[in-house]
């Protein structure tokens, strides 16, 4: 998959923006705080309806404009598409593919598949559990629509149930619909544990493979996933921390606490690594999401690079580079130094200063 071209109006700090893209490596330079990051945020959100940054649409929105507009034309395996978003201040965003309007943004998904790499990934390995869900569930609901689905209805069901456990003690006839939540929570939590299982262990073996390569061999990572329930057991847990859901006025089991381990040469290192241990673990995490998706779509997708290269030592970075050279590369940086050091073939490069994107080659 590759995306030909992206146009903006009045997307952050772009009033109008029109960019045709190399089917290979992208360069985006420039001081900080100029633009570089809007653009590949803007490329995400053309692919997932939301931004990597923000939770709000009012946000991507420039200052004193209602709307914004994002058009993307991209390539998959030989069939063009174009995708249009429209980012309402006031109202909910309009989306349409190849000109027809979808109901959902999840609709949108399985239309582009993308790595975005930021220095924030970096310390997915050391922060809490809730980015490590984070992690499987984009890149799951990227590649299965039925994950999606089951992960869409089981957040539902599990919002319901906490409002429900909040004023139970209210209303008592409430106890029925718990009764109801259950189930459902059950019927849409069981596929997602099984589904995240297989995609850990999936992800594991590419995993240890590059993790192995990019230590030189001196260390083995584990990776593997620590469902809060086991699929088998699931029902029986409801039940049996019913009381203890009431008392704390929250839903204590399922996959919404679910958690990823790291495992190198026997030692967690989510609390016990250095921070090059962290560094090294997390970088074979993003680059074994471009295996798995070539794995599993049968295509290549798109990596975001947004300043990622300034936080790596030198092997990380030759590692990363050399890894990076049949798949279409959007990257950001502040100079061109590191990347010519590198004696890194460049196929386009934008400058980009204030707002203003200029092709310098």
């Amino acid at each position: 998959m590759v995306i030909k071209s992206i146009s903006l109006q009045n997307y952050r700090n772009y009033r109008t923006l029109c960019l045709s893209l190399d089917p290979c490596t992208n360069i985006f330079y420039g001081d900080n705080a100029q633009g570089k990051t809007n653009i590949l945020e803007a490329v995400y959100v053309s692919g997932t309806s939301r931004s990597h940054r923000s939770s709000k649409d009012r946000d991507l929105i420039c200052f004193e404009e209602e709307e914004a507009h994002i058009c993307t034309m991209v390539e998959k395996k030989g069939i063009p598409h174009k995708i249009d978003l429209h980012l309402r201040k006031n109202r909910s965003k309009g989306i349409a593919i190849d000109g027809m309007p979808i109901r959902k943004a999840s609709d949108l998904f399985g239309i582009m598949h993308f790595v975005f790499f930021s220095p924030e990934d970096l310390s997915i390995i050391k922060n809490g559990p809730s980015e490590r869900r984070r992690f499987m569930d984009m890149e799951l609901c990227q590649l299965d629509k039925i994950y999606l689905h089951n992960l869409a209805n089981y957040n539902k069901i599990v919002l319901q149930r906490n409002k429900i456990l909040k004023e139970l003690s209210f209303r008592s006839d409430y106890k029925e619909v718990l009764d109801v939540l259950n189930l459902q929570l059950v019927q849409y939590g069981i596929p997602v544990i099984r589904r995240r299982k297989q995609f850990t262990e999936e992800l594991d073996e590419i995993t240890r493979t590059i993790h192995g390569q990019l230590s030189g061999g001196r260390e083995q990572l584990i990776l593997g996933y620590e469902n809060n329930a086991e699929e088998d057991a699931f029902s029986d847990l409801i039940q049996k921390n019913m009381e203890r859901d009431i008392h704390q006025k929250t839903t204590t089991t399922g996959p919404h606490r679910d958690d990823l381990s790291f495992m190198v040469n026997g030692v967690d290192i989510r609390k016990f690594g250095s921070q090059g241990q962290q560094r090294t673990a997390a970088l074979s995490l993003k680059l074994s999401e471009i295996e798995i998706v070539k794995k599993i779509t049968g295509d290549a997708p798109v990596l975001l690079l947004d300043d990622v290269l300034s936080e790596l030592d030198s092997s990380r970075q030759n590692y990363l580079l050399n890894s990076i050279q049949n798949v279409q590369t959007l990257i950001t940086c502040t100079g061109l130094d590191e990347l010519i050091n590198h004696r890194f073939h460049i196929n386009r490069v934008f400058r980009v200063a204030d707002g203003k994107v200029t092709v310098k080659n």
